[in-house]
Order: C-alpha cells, then structure tokens, then sequence
C-alpha cells in the first residue's frame, strides 16, 4: 500500500502565521522529515517520529521522506515559509522524477505557507503592491554572472525585488555585488528593506536606501528588498517608515 507524503510551508516562523491545512497534515503524519531547527519549531506529537537533515541534505531527506511514504506511511516534509519558493517541492518532485516508479504512486500534497517576502512585506508596508521578482543570490544552483543578469533584467523591467539566500559564510561577497550591480540601474535613493528573522521572537527590520545598503547588515535569516522608481517612504514620527509601491500609473504609449 503506498502512503502519503505533505510537503508543507510552516511559514516564516510566527506560529500563527501557519495555515490551517499546514496544521491538519503536520498532526496526521506518523513521521516528519526536514532540516533540523524547521523540526524544532514544531510541537512534538505523541507516537510522530522525527527525521533531522543538515541544510545542504536536501535530495537526500527527499529522498528518505519519499522512501517512508512508498512503505504506506503518512509523511510530512517541511520547508520555512512556502515549499515552492526556494525549497522542498521543487526538490521532491525532481526525485520523484528521476525516481523508481513507483514514487509516481504516492500521494503527493504540497501544502503552502506565508514565504518569507509576504511576511517582510506586510511588516514593511506594501513593498510589493506592483509588480515584482524574488532572486536567490545563492550560487549552489547557478553561475553567478547568470544571478547578476537577472538582478539587472528585472531592475531595467520596474519590477521590485526581493532577496533571498542573501549571503553566508562561503559567499559574503555577493550581497554587495548584487547591490552594486543594481546601482548602476536605479537611483541612489532608491528604499531597500533588511528584515531578519521575521515572525520570530528576534526579528529586526531596517529602512535604508540603495546608495547607503551594504552586505554587512545581513545574514542568512536575512531577506532584503530593493524597490524599483515606484518605490515611496512615509516618515512616521515614533514609529518605522511605512514602504510601499506605487500601483496606479500611466499607462504606456502603445
């Protein structure tokens, strides 16, 4: 009998911004399989087995999660934020495409979550009321030059845009040269948002602009967005600035 697997968002990591659906699938899996602090934001469950993966074990907890459900087990694997941003399902389903047949079998779910720009966003304003990209900068996927020419493609488009996996250890050049890069297209003053760990008990949330933001003031629990020419400020006395873009424009000449 073959099982199922959930592949589920927990969101960015407030509790109630997990969603009811994300709820009802973590509490029916016997098993839970993912990286080990997403497990440890998680309750723990009389007779639910827990799976820790180090973060660079991605196939292989797919892997083993996928393993578990094809023995007829409820299984749910965990992703922050959304599984299909930057995360689990794309993953899953890329085993299950190179996989034994018999994973096309199981009874796949992905359950989504709040991902992490939604969550920066709301805290913020409204950064992202138009148009907009979300660009890992991290380069396990792709060349960097590949990640500079969509940095550029979407600032020359108007689109705002959202940072993820802005630096680490291995790479605590890139931020800055990303920022560079955009700074030859948009303008000095242009906001950009430094938000890290949002939801959590530690968050922080900075306002600064493209011409005074440096790689220093982020880490990997770190998302930034960089607004485009319809990006605005509203000072508040006491209070953070409120970031939003514009939405009601001219229209273009056909």
């Amino acid at each position: 009998m073959t099982g199922r697997l959930f592949v589920v968002g927990l969101g960015p990591g407030d509790p109630r911004q997990l969603t009811g659906e994300a709820a009802a699938a973590l509490a029916e899996a016997e098993a839970v399989y993912g990286y080990g602090p997403y497990l440890d934001r998680l309750p723990p469950r009389p007779r639910q087995s827990r799976h820790p993966f180090d973060n660079r074990e991605e196939p292989a907890r797919a892997e083993a999660a996928l393993k578990h459900a094809e023995e007829g087990a409820v299984v749910a694997l965990v992703s922050g934020g959304d599984p299909g941003v930057f995360a689990m399902a794309a993953t899953v389903c890329d085993m299950i495409a190179k996989g034994p047949h018999s994973w096309r079998a199981i009874d796949l779910v992905i359950v989504p979550g709040v991902t992490a720009a939604l969550a920066v966003a709301a805290r913020a304003g409204a950064p992202l009321g138009d148009d907009f990209a979300v660009i890992s900068l991290s380069d396990n996927q792709r060349p960097w030059p590949a990640i500079e020419e969509r940095l550029k493609a979407a600032a020359r488009a108007g689109f705002v845009v959202a940072f993820y996996n802005p630096t680490s250890r291995a790479r605590p050049w890139q931020l800055d040269a990303a920022i560079s890069a955009l700074a030859t297209i948009l303008a000095a003053d242009t906001p950009v948002i430094f938000a890290r760990a949002i939801g959590r008990t530690d968050e922080e949330l900075s306002v600064t602009t493209l011409g005074s933001a440096g790689g220093a003031a982020a880490d990997m629990a770190t998302l930034v967005i960089v607004g485009s020419a319809a990006t605005r400020t509203i000072g508040r006395p006491g209070k953070s600035p409120l970031v939003y873009t514009v939405r009601a424009r001219g229209r273009a000449a056909p």
